[in-house]
């Protein structure tokens, strides 16, 4: 059979090396030119913050960091980039960091040099979010890209080994989407199986360890891969799920996507048989989700969603915002009564099927 597929790769820096973070950030600062800069921190990292951007040009610290992003939240940090002058941006923290950081991005072009703190992946996609109400909107768009990384395992330390799991878990969604997203091609899917296997190294060494760097370097490592992946194969079921569930019902990001990634390998795998043997081999296993669910165990990870918040009796209202959206090259047809039947599963924690 003849390869034939389109792949655009994104130019973007990325530094790994832990007890680093200091240096690397001035650095990418200083290669940027930059003499203005913002950082954005939620304040529990403050003392964080300040450490790995003693050596940057700050002009201003925004600490108001809220989970999805909303929109006034957003508008807040715009405002307050334009007040100070701001020519680059420094996010340090986890996804809704980052995620704030690009919405100021969005709309200013400002340059972001990324510093994570769990293995969310946003810092190394062109993707943004932004909560209105009820309604989580996403989009695609080169300027919110951070134009650096800066990888330092020893700023997940101090997360906690809950959070550790669910956060690398969230990695994993973004491997096994990625297998069958609207432009997934055979470099994704390369990525996402690599990814897949480096999460499933690294995060029992995280469990067993909490406090050692080699399990963190191995999560961070598949995290990154995990979102490059994810950023070219686009958003698949999962993630129009977990969206909807998130900016909807406001659950927690993470764990969402934990609770609901068994449920949805086990609807789609079945009928995609190369990426269901891929994942298997990522996880040294011969069928996928015996090799999800005995990860899952072994990190004793989220359940179900109701011990988050969400309802049963929302799942019609959830079904009907997510109909819309499924992909239409998902492998297997969803309808409002598989779609129930896994909300069900999930809400509950029941065994995925």
């Amino acid at each position: 059979m003849t390869l034939r597929f389109e792949h655009e790769t994104y130019g973007q820096r990325v530094r790994f090396a832990s007890g680093a973070a200091a240096e690397a950030t001035a650095e990418e600062i200083a290669r940027l030119g930059a003499g203005r800069v913002m950082v954005i921190a939620a304040g529990a990292a403050a003392e964080l913050a300040a450490r790995v951007t003693a050596d940057v040009p700050l002009v201003y610290v925004h600490d108001e960091v809220v989970m999805h992003v909303p929109v006034e939240v957003a508008e807040r940090a715009r405002a307050a980039a334009t007040a100070h002058k701001v020519d680059a941006i420094v996010s340090i923290g986890g996804g809704s960091t980052t995620g704030l950081a690009k919405a100021v991005a969005l709309t200013s072009g400002l340059p972001v040099v990324a510093v994570p703190t769990t293995y969310a992946g946003s810092e190394a996609t062109n993707v943004w979010g932004l909560t209105d109400g009820a309604q989580k909107i996403t989009g695609v768009d080169p300027r919110v890209l951070p134009t650096a990384i800066v990888y330092d395992a020893s700023l997940t330390l101090s997360l906690p080994l809950e959070m550790s799991v669910a956060s690398g878990l969230n990695a994993m969604a973004h491997c096994v989407d990625s297998m069958w997203a609207p432009r997934t091609d055979p470099i994704d899917a390369a990525l996402a199986e690599e990814g897949i296997r480096a999460l499933a190294t690294g995060l029992p060494l995280v469990a067993e360890h909490p406090q050692g760097l080699v399990g963190r370097e191995q999560t961070l490592y598949g995290a990154y891969l995990a979102a490059v992946a994810f950023t070219s194969a686009g958003s698949g079921l999962h993630h129009k799920i977990c969206h909807v569930l998130g900016g909807r019902y406001g659950l927690p990001h993470a764990p969402t996507h934990a609770v609901v990634l068994p449920h949805v390998l086990a609807l789609n795998g079945p009928a995609a048989p190369d990426a269901w043997g891929r994942i298997a081999r990522a996880f040294g296993s011969t069928d996928a989700l015996d090799g999800l669910q005995a990860l899952r165990d072994r990190l004793d990870a989220p359940r179900a969603l109701r011990d988050y918040g969400f309802e049963e009796s929302k799942i019609p209202d959830a079904v009907q915002a997510i109909l819309p959206v499924v992909p239409q090259t998902n492998p297997v047809a969803v309808t409002a009564d598989n779609l129930s039947s896994l909300l069900h599963d999930a809400w509950s924690g029941a065994e995925p099927r």
